[in-house]
C-alpha cells in the first residue's frame, strides 16, 4: 500500500493550521512517508487525485461508550438490568459484541480514526481494540478503559461501570484492568443529569475522596492515566485534589479549580453534546421531566463555563461527545466541534486542533497520530468543503484513511429523527 495523495488542500492539524497547497502526501503501509512538492517525480505509488478537496488528520473522539446507539427514549431505561441481561449468556453476549463492533465501525466511517472509550461492557473494548489492530475487524484505533469504577447507586453502576463497595474493591478493579491490558482507568465520581432527583443537584458527589485517591495512586503506579466523570464544582475539586488526570464534562469553574488544573497538569474533556438536548430541546421532544431539563441546563452551562475558563487559562481542552447518551449517535462527533465553536466561541481552526493534534497529545499518542507529518500514522479524512470556513463540512466525509487503509465514500445509516432535531442547533 503506497499511495500518493495529490491535488489536495492540506489542513495539517496543528494549532495555527492554514490551507496548504502544492504538496503531495506519500503514505507507505500504515505510515505517512513524506510530504513532497507536487512537481516531484513519483515511482511505485498509486496516485490518488483529490481534485481540490480538503485533507486533514482523522478526528479523535475522546469520550465514547461503545454500547450506546443514541436512540431517543420515551422514558429512562434501567441500564444495569439491561446490561445484566445482555451479558447473561453466550448468545446474547455475542449479539452485544457484534453491536459494539458495528458502532465502532460507524465512528470510523464518519471520520473518527481514534476513539477513547471510558466505560463499556465487560472486556469488549480491549477485545475489539485488538481485533481491529490485527485486521480482523474494521474500526478506529481504540484507547480502552473497559468497565469504569463507580460505587453502589453511583453513575452507571452495574452497566458500564462496576459498583465498588470499598476502597479495596476499587483498587482491585484497577489490578483487574491491568490484566485486561487497558489503556486508561475511568472513575464515576459524581452523578449525572438523569441521576439527580431534585433541581440544582446534578453532579452530586458519589465517590469518597479517599477512594479516588487510592485508585489514582494505584493507577499511576501501573502507568495509567485516570479519567473521571464529573459534573459539579465539588466533584472537580475532589477529582483534581486526589490525582485525576482528566475531567470529563466539567462544571462552573472558580479560581481554585483553575489553580488545581494547572498544579496537577490535568486536562479537560469537553462534552457539550449530551447535555444540549436536555437543556435546549422542548420537553415534549426529550420526554424529560422538569427536574431533568433544569439540571440539564445547569450541566450544559457548567460545561460551557468550564471550557471557556480552561481555554482562557491555557488548560488543555479536548473533545468527546459522550456517545451513547440519548440523541448522541456514534456517527455525529463532528457536531461537538461545531458546538464548541458556537457555544464556547473558539475558532474553527481551534476546534479542529482540539479534535486532532491536541487530543492525540493529551491521550499520550501525539507521536503516533493527530497531525499530517512524516513518520505518523496515515490517519486521514477528506471533505469537499473547507472545515476552516464551516465545520459542517465534516458532516460528510468523502474518504477515510485509517492507518494507511483507504475507504472511499464511507456510508453510515442516519437516524432522521435525531438529525432533524439536532440540526436546528447548527445555526451560528
Amino acid at each position: 500500500m503506497k499511495y500518493a495523495y495529490k491535488n489536495g488542500k492540506i489542513l495539517n492539524g496543528t494549532k495555527d493550521m492554514q490551507v496548504q497547497t502544492g504538496l503531495i502526501i506519500l503514505t507507505e503501509g500504515e505510515k505517512i512517508a513524506a510530504i513532497v512538492p507536487e512537481e516531484t517525480r513519483l515511482s511505485g505509488y498509486t496516485e490518488i487525485d483529490l481534485q481540490g478537496k480538503y485533507i486533514m488528520p482523522g478526528l479523535i473522539n475522546m469520550h465514547v461508550h461503545l454500547a450506546g446507539n443514541g436512540k431517543p427514549q420515551k422514558k429512562q431505561r434501567y441500564n444495569a438490568k439491561l446490561v445484566k441481561t445482555l451479558m447473561s449468556n453466550r448468545i446474547s453476549r455475542a449479539i452485544a459484541y457484534r453491536m459494539v463492533a458495528g458502532f465502532a465501525k460507524d465512528e470510523l466511517l464518519s471520520g473518527v480514526t481514534t476513539i477513547r472509550t471510558v466505560g463499556g461492557l465487560g472486556t469488549f473494548d480491549t477485545r475489539l481494540r485488538d481485533e481491529i489492530k490485527a485486521g480482523k475487524k474494521t474500526g478506529p484505533r481504540i484507547l480502552a478503559a473497559n468497565e469504569g469504577i463507580s460505587v453502589p447507586g453511583g453513575h452507571m453502576a452495574g452497566s458500564v461501570a462496576i459498583a465498588a463497595e470499598s476502597i479495596d474493591a476499587a483498587v482491585a478493579h484497577v489490578d483487574e484492568a491491568k490484566c485486561e491490558n487497558v489503556n486508561l482507568i475511568k472513575l464515576m465520581i459524581t452523578g449525572g443529569v438523569l441521576d439527580a432527583k431534585e433541581k440544582g443537584v446534578p453532579g452530586e458527589l458519589k465517590m469518597a475522596p479517599e477512594m479516588v485517591k487510592a485508585v489514582c495512586n494505584r493507577a499511576h503506579a501501573l502507568g495509567y492515566q485516570v479519567a473521571a466523570h464529573v459534573e459539579s464544582p465539588q466533584g472537580v475539586r475532589v477529582a483534581l485534589e486526589n490525582g485525576v488526570d482528566s475531567i470529563e464534562h466539567g462544571a462552573k469553574m472558580d479560581d481554585d479549580m483553575i489553580r488545581l488544573f494547572k498544579e496537577k497538569n490535568a486536562f479537560l474533556c469537553t462534552t457539550l453534546s449530551p447535555a444540549l438536548p436536555y437543556a435546549l430541546f422542548d420537553r415534549s421532544i426529550t420526554n424529560a421531566t422538569e427536574i431533568e431539563q433544569f439540571n440539564g441546563n445547569v450541566v450544559f452551562e457548567g460545561i460551557i463555563d468550564c471550557a471557556k475558563k480552561a481555554i482562557a487559562n491555557d488548560i488543555p481542552v479536548v473533545l468527546g461527545n459522550d456517545v451513547g447518551c440519548p440523541w448522541i449517535t456514534q456517527y455525529d462527533f463532528w457536531r461537538e466541534l461545531f458546538y464548541i465553536h458556537k457555544y464556547v466561541g473558539v475558532s474553527n481552526a481551534f476546534a479542529l486542533y482540539t479534535a486532532t493534534a491536541r487530543a492525540a497529545e493529551m491521550a499520550g499518542i501525539g507521536a503516533e497520530t493527530g497531525t499530517i507529518e512524516p513518520g505518523k500514522s496515515a490517519d486521514l479524512i477528506v471533505t469537499v468543503e473547507n472545515p476552516l470556513e464551516d465545520l459542517r463540512a465534516l458532516r460528510k466525509v468523502e474518504m477515510v484513511v485509517t492507518q494507511g487503509r483507504k475507504i472511499d465514500h464511507p456510508q453510515v445509516k442516519i437516524n432522521p429523527v435525531v438529525a432533524a432535531e439536532l440540526d436546528q442547533f447548527l445555526v451560528e
